[in-house]
């Protein structure tokens, strides 16, 4: 009973090693997704805005729409940027002087506390410049 020694002709060699250690791979890719779970809801709207609920189906879209927010103190912002009452008219003239014939699609969101005259005056700002593609903006209801 010797101890088996390995030769140097070959038929003593070991077969190179064929298996993938997963478990690195498996580790990064929870991380990663620790990491998107964490930052993914801080990359919707940057207004608080407390919507109404409704049972519409959500709109199809081509192009990035024009999102225009009313907080609930009546503060206006156009894609995350304050705006004045006064300054409203000139953005958006300026907004559908670019656009030309194709109008891009407008999102409003407006608190639902909110007067309701302040929400008309902002539509009919957008509507006396021709952006009448007016989508407003809610979250779904919960029941059926």
């Amino acid at each position: 009973m010797g101890a088996q020694l390995p030769s140097s002709r070959g038929k003593g060699r070991r077969a190179p090693m064929a298996d993938i250690n997963v478990t690195p791979l498996v580790d990064v890719m929870l991380v990663l997704l620790i990491i998107f779970m964490v930052t993914a809801p801080l990359m919707t709207a940057g207004v608080q805005v407390n919507l109404p609920e409704s049972r519409a189906k959500p709109l199809d879209q081509e192009q990035k729409p024009v999102q225009i927010s009313i907080d609930e103190k009546g503060v206006i912002y156009l894609d995350n940027q304050e705006l004045s009452e006064a300054a409203l008219a000139p953005m958006l003239e300026e907004i559908a002087a670019k656009a030309g014939e194709d109008k891009p699609q407008i999102y409003l969101r407006a608190d639902m506390r909110l007067d309701y005259g302040k929400v008309m005056r902002v539509m009919g700002e957008l509507n006396r410049v021709g952006l009448n593609k007016v989508s407003l903006v809610t979250t779904p209801a919960d029941g059926g």
